[in-house]
């Protein structure tokens, strides 16, 4: 099977006319599907439950989106079994017929790439900037893991011995439960599927209760390319009620989770103990958040970092596990770096209902984050100087300004935990060195950002600032799927590179294979 070398999609223009039309009439049209019912999907069934929840608006917060299915521990059970029952067939379909049936997803995404984006706009919150960037990620994980399947299916190098045929291939693993997070509701939920189908392996989809729509509506383009019963089953509800069930079933083989820290130690946990029937141990790819850093040194264009800084901290509202949250600054420069960042802010936020084409800066997910990140900002205020943000947002949708906190202590509250809001901690150091100390000083180790002119001081980053997305004189966040392998160390989670050349080994296991000759 030939296929052209892979691409990353290019972003849409929004300041086009006809690209503004469209999402004008893609977003009109997801409106006049607000408040269906969606169904689970198990073994190609479409089942309902007694007990249901409602998909929220963030930006209208009393707006329902879609209603869905509280799952049972029971539909845990049914949706494994189904997977289990239709592996067998689909790990042996041919990886070339998995790849063409993977590439018709990446044809209907891209076909209706204007009403995915409309659909996250509405249902998390993203900008249009945002939601479209969402999607041209997950076309690309779909396009970049179908070309790496075709690499791992072809005879790999071995060394060669006289006396024997031998041969390494690739094979699925078998059943995985895959448990995305609604901040990339398509682009990380497919990410991980996509993986693992490519692979040959069978999934439960379990989205997050906060965007199960998206979840629908990928599942909705799974069948329609044709994908067999079971191979992907959609689940819905509570990870109280659902979750740890797939978790610790005896034929779940592997678990993909991206989401907070807490929730992926607990998965770790569960799925490391041995369950009566499990004849295997179970494989864990966990991406858990961060703490990330920018650095800005003396010996930097100020201008320049205070504009990655302020995209890094505030695109999607902080919602990202990427997103900066710490600035570090050299004290020879911090006063006016600061004043900088204030300005960028000011200038370049625009914030409001994201349903808007020109708007950049919309709601937080939900109450419970509204509140949770509102709590982070009043410990901020005792910890260091407000100077920006802080108050109420608007009150119909779930708003919290961008804020800025400056003189904050490297061992603070907000300057330590995971925030996940727009909230930026300004850390003043005396020097370079004492920056990357304090770059390092967390838990976490996903990504990070050093904005410096200076060669040497380049080189000591790359040597000794810990974090699995290095960035050099640019933002910290947006990474591109075949270009920056994203994943981090420590609690940031396994060090899966997702969008990178060995991640399908992630969801494979090598078989060796040696024949006597005569």
């Amino acid at each position: 099977m030939k296929v052209e070398p892979f691409k990353n999609a290019s972003f849409t223009d929004f300041a086009k006319p006809e690209n503004r039309q469209a999402m004008t009439e893609a977003v009109t049209q997801v409106r006049s599907q607000l408040g269906r019912t969606y169904d689970i999907v198990i073994g190609g069934e479409q089942i309902r439950c007694e007990q249901q929840f409602e998909s929220l608006n963030p930006s209208r917060r009393e707006e329902v989106v879609g209603i869905f299915q509280k799952g049972t521990s029971r539909l845990a059970e049914q949706a494994i079994k189904a997977a289990d029952r239709a592996f067998m067939a689909w790990s042996r379909r041919p990886a070339e017929e998995r790849v063409e049936l993977m590439l018709n997803v990446s044809r209907i995404m891209k076909e209706r790439r204007f009403e995915l984006a409309a659909w996250m706009v509405i249902e998390v919150g993203k900008s249009w900037v945002e939601a479209d960037a969402d999607v041209a990620e997950a076309i690309d994980f779909c396009e970049f893991y179908s070309r790496e399947m075709l690499r791992l299916a072809v005879p790999q190098p071995l060394v060669e011995i006289e006396s024997e045929e031998t041969a390494l291939e690739y094979i699925p693993l078998g059943v995985g439960v895959i448990i995305p997070p609604w901040n990339f509701p398509l682009a990380i939920l497919a990410g991980m599927t996509f993986a693992a189908l490519v692979s040959g392996n069978t999934v439960v989809m379990k989205p997050s209760s906060d965007s199960p729509t998206i979840a629908a509506k990928l599942m909705e383009i799974f069948q329609e390319v044709g994908y067999p019963p079971g191979v992907v089953n959609l689940l819905t509800g509570s990870g109280a009620e659902i979750g740890d069930a797939l978790v610790q079933h005896p034929r779940t083989r592997f678990l993909s989770f991206t989401g907070s820290k807490e929730v992926g130690l607990r998965i770790n946990e569960l799925a490391a103990k041995h369950q009566s029937g499990q004849i295997w141990i179970k494989r864990v790819v966990a991406e858990m958040g961060g703490k990330d850093a920018i650095v800005v040194d003396s010996e930097s264009d100020l201008d320049e970092a205070a504009a990655g800084v302020v995209a890094a901290s505030f695109s999607y509202q902080g919602q990202k596990c990427s997103a900066c949250s710490r600035a570090i600054v050299v004290e020879s420069v911090y006063d006016e770096f600061l004043e900088k960042i204030l300005e960028n802010t000011r200038a370049t936020i625009v914030e409001g209902n994201v349903e808007e084409a020109d708007v950049n800066f919309g709601p937080v997910i939900n109450q419970r984050a509204q509140e949770s990140i509102q709590r982070y900002i009043q410990v901020g205020k005792k910890e260091g100087r407000l100077v920006l943000g802080g108050e109420e947002g608007n009150s119909e949708g779930y708003f919290v300004p961008p804020t800025i906190i400056a003189d904050i202590d490297p061992q603070a509250t907000i300057a330590q935990e995971e925030i996940f809001g727009p909230v930026l901690a300004v850390i003043k150091v005396a020097d370079y060195d004492e920056a990357i100390q304090v770059a390092n000083n967390t838990e976490y180790g996903l990504t990070g950002a050093v904005y410096t002119q200076n060669p040497s001081k380049i080189d000591k980053a790359k040597r000794e600032f810990h974090v699995g997305n290095l960035y050099i004189n640019r933002k910290c966040t947006g990474a591109l799927v075949g270009v920056h392998p994203f994943g981090g160390f420590n609690m940031s989670g396994t060090d899966s590179k997702a969008g990178g050349p060995d991640y399908l080994l992630l969801f494979t296991q090598a078989k060796s294979i040696a024949e006597k000759v005569s």
